[in-house]
This record gives C-alpha cells, structure tokens and sequence, in this order.
C-alpha cells in the first residue's frame, strides 16, 4: 500500500490482473487519481490472476489493494466455476458467434456492486473497470449499454446518487481494439509481463485459450513482444 495523497481524489480501479484492467488502472493514474484496486476471488479456476492483481497494483503504486472472497462454485455454470472444459484453438470468428461458457453469470454486475458500495465509503466519484466490447469476447456485461445502465441504477440506489454525487462508471477501453489498449498501456509504463490472462493458469500461458489466442494476436497486431512469452 502507498501513501495516501490526499490532493488526488479517490477512483475504485477494478484489477484483474490481467492486461485490460492494467490499463484502465494506469489510465485512472494518469488522469489525476488515486488508485483504490479491487480484486475478487470468487471460486475462479486458478489463483495465478490475483497474484498478478496483487502485483500491477503494486506497480500502479494503488493507495490500497483489497480482495474480496465469495465462492461462484456454489452454482457453476460456467468454465471458469466449474467442471466446464474450456474452448481451445478457436478462431476470432467462432469467439463472436455466441456467448462463450467462459461467461460468468452476472460477474461485472457482481463487481460494480462491490465496486460502488466501496466507491460510497471512499467518497469516490469515479469507478474504473476494463472491459472492452470489441475483443470478440462476447460478453453481455461487456458493453456500454450495460455500464450506463448500471450508472444510473446507481444514481438512483445510493445515499451519493440521491445526494446528487453520483458514480461514474469509467470504462476507457470500451472501444479500443486489444492492440490500441496494448499500445496505450505501453505509452503509460504499464508492466505486462505482471499480467496473466490464460484461462487455465499453470506456469506459463497455455496459448490456446480464447483469451491466450486475443491476447497473442493483440500484441502481434500493435508489434510488441508479449513479455510473457520471453525465453
């Protein structure tokens, strides 16, 4: 945990660990906030993301890093929750064509609501999440729609909204390609090789996941070497 600066106002920075949510973190940096990580584990597959949570928030010099537990395993229901083999090998085009079983039911919804009640106590106006609608991901909780649909459920369901200081959902990569977000957290320092995005966690990145194979294609497209891949 750094200090505290009490000149830079207060921004809840959802981080995964992975390299979306490293830049939404980095981006709240550079616009003047004061980073307050938010990690969750919830019965995910592997540990591997939170250490990298715990490591690029470290490096973003965060204010406070909290992870918050709850187990998602109770019902499943997805390959990230439960005995669900993971898609491998796929192609961006067989990615866009459906939801994937790598969907989370109601995950963000979950987060935000985590992420706003902190938010609250922090009397912090902004929240940051990295997700990202054009990553062939297919997520529903992924778009804009979404996000400002949350944002005024918020405004109307919290002491802050009603008090007319209302929560902000930042999402800077909404419609940024993976390779502009790349670029755009190389242009901010941000460190990828703390990152971890592979499904299936191990020691190194299984390469075929569907988030391996967007991630490997987001670096080849922006020219960057993936440090995770570094003999």
């Amino acid at each position: 945990m750094s200090a505290v600066d009490a000149s830079r106002p207060p921004a809840v920075c959802l981080v995964s660990g992975g390299l979306d949510s490293a830049t939404a973190a980095a981006i709240a940096r550079s616009r003047g906030f004061e980073i307050y990580a938010l990690s969750f584990d919830y019965g995910q597959r592997h540990r591997r993301e939170l250490d990298a949570a715990r490591a690029v928030a470290e490096s973003l010099g965060a204010a406070q890093h909290l992870v918050l537990s709850f187990d998602l395993r109770l019902w499943g229901g997805s390959a990230l929750t439960s005995g669900i083999d993971v898609p491998a090998g796929r192609s961006t085009e067989d990615m866009a064509r459906d939801i994937p079983v790598t969907y989370v039911p109601a995950r963000n919804i979950i987060f935000l609501s985590f992420a706003l009640a902190w938010a609250e106590t922090l009397d912090a106006r902004h929240i940051f999440i990295g997700v990202n609608q054009l990553d062939y991901s297919g997520y529903p909780d992924c778009r804009e729609e979404f996000l400002r649909a949350f944002e005024h459920m918020a405004a109307l369901g919290t002491k802050a909204g009603v008090d007319g200081r209302p929560v902000k959902i930042e999402a800077p990569l909404v419609h940024m390609s993976k390779a502009d977000i790349i670029r755009e957290g190389t242009r901010l320092g941000v460190d990828f090789g703390l990152t971890w995005s592979c499904y299936l966690g191990g020691e190194r990145p299984c390469q075929q996941c569907d988030s391996c194979i967007l991630r490997a294609r987001g670096f080849q497209e922006a020219e960057l070497p993936d440090p995770l891949l570094a003999d």
